[in-house]
């Protein structure tokens, strides 16, 4: 087995790496604390390539492979993981639904400008019922002539607020279910949609632009439509495989960031006379963090080479999704209480780390829903 990076690869790695470190670091506590991500630093990702990634270069993209995606939103995971969020439903949840479900009228509509950050994506699915049984969506799609009209409600939906255009799942009858579902391209200043602010204070990922946004007769053309009649159930699972693979490298750039900071943290505080790092307790804790943010890696870029193989990934991705963002919990944890007083408080981003890794848990499918696509993936179902 080959585990060494391709030149395209290092590229796209050192890349985000810089972009993270020099530009993006330097704000990360600001953005924390008044809640809210610069303009410029979404269009600086735009302009640098980060928006279009996996883009086919026909469409405006720099045609990036799956690991060099990964890599990407690992590093913008070490430093914040309200960009890393950002770009993971900007870019996995938007433009890659509508490159692999939308008609060829809507690719050259939409990607370019997608691609270059001229438009910001965002992905509507989660509703107030409707969270991890996706399937109980309530917002309903009523075909009129050659138009159909959008009524219902989508919360916690990621870039809503500053968001140009959006991936709409609604349903034609709730009691169908899977079957009943279709999904829309809807551009976002229809005035049938009104944009609101989640009420509260989020745990993490304060930067992070959450909306509820309602549909109120929102009328949209019937070449919106994306995919077929009645298949958005199968978009809207596809995307969240790509999503998915965004949060578990999202969450392992957040592991290897607890780790780093442990680390040098063990290396300068003294305690008893000597380094904390010289004690076994401490060292131990240490190793066991890098041990597990290793396995997840290769999970993640597993997953990750498979979907570039063409080979079937959901049950790898699961894992890699399941497996990192649980990692990064315990590594989260780890390091605040390694960092003692000082990690209780955001003077050190260990502090941050802590409240952001909660939110990765969840998104695209929460630890528990994750446990049953894997186990569901291994057992099959039952022969008649």
């Amino acid at each position: 087995m080959n585990f060494d990076l391709t030149g395209a690869q290092q590229g796209v790695q050192k890349l985000a790496r810089s972009f993270a470190t020099d530009e993006l670091a330097p704000i990360t506590r600001q953005m924390d604390e008044e809640g809210k991500m610069p303009p410029e630093i979404i269009g600086r990702m735009g302009e640098i390539g980060l928006l279009g990634g996996p883009v086919p270069e026909a469409y405006g993209g720099g045609g990036w492979d799956h690991v060099s995606l990964a890599l990407a939103y690992e590093e913008l995971g070490r430093v914040d993981s309200s960009v890393r969020g950002l770009m993971t439903v900007h870019t996995s949840l938007a433009s890659l639904c509508l490159l692999n479900w939308g008609s060829e009228e809507q690719k050259e509509a939409y990607l370019h400008d997608l691609a270059s950050g001229k438009k910001i994506g965002c992905y509507c699915l989660t509703e107030p019922n409707a969270g991890s049984d996706a399937a109980s969506i309530e917002t309903e799609a009523i075909e009129d002539n050659e138009e159909y009209v959008l009524n219902g409600e989508k919360i916690w939906i990621t870039n809503g607020g500053i968001a140009d255009l959006a991936i709409v799942f609604a349903t034609r009858d709730p009691e169908e279910r899977h079957s009943g579902i279709s999904a829309f391209v809807v551009e976002c200043d229809n005035s049938g949609l009104a944009r609101e602010e989640m009420p509260g204070s989020e745990l993490g990922h304060r930067a992070s632009d959450h909306a509820r946004m309602l549909f109120n007769n929102c009328r949209v053309p019937a070449s919106s439509l994306l995919g077929g009649a009645g298949e958005g159930f199968k978009v809207a699972m596809s995307a969240l495989e790509h999503g998915r693979l965004g949060v578990a490298a999202g969450a392992l750039g957040v592991a290897q960031a607890c780790l780093d900071a442990s680390v040098k943290f063990a290396r300068s505080r003294r305690q008893f006379g000597k380094r904390i790092g010289d004690f076994q307790m401490i060292q131990s804790a240490i190793a066991e963090m890098a041990a597990e943010v290793e396995a997840a890696r290769q999970l993640v870029y597993k997953a990750a080479w498979l979907k570039d193989q063409g080979q079937e990934a959901t049950r790898h991705t699961s894992i890699a999704k399941y497996y990192a963002t649980e990692v990064a919990v315990r590594a989260a944890n780890e390091a605040v209480l390694i960092h003692g007083g000082r990690g209780y408080s955001n003077e050190y981003p260990v502090e941050r780390y802590y409240r952001d890794i909660k939110g990765l848990q969840i998104y695209e499918g929460t630890s528990h829903i994750q446990r049953i696509v894997i186990a569901k993936d291994l057992i099959g179902p039952e022969m008649q």
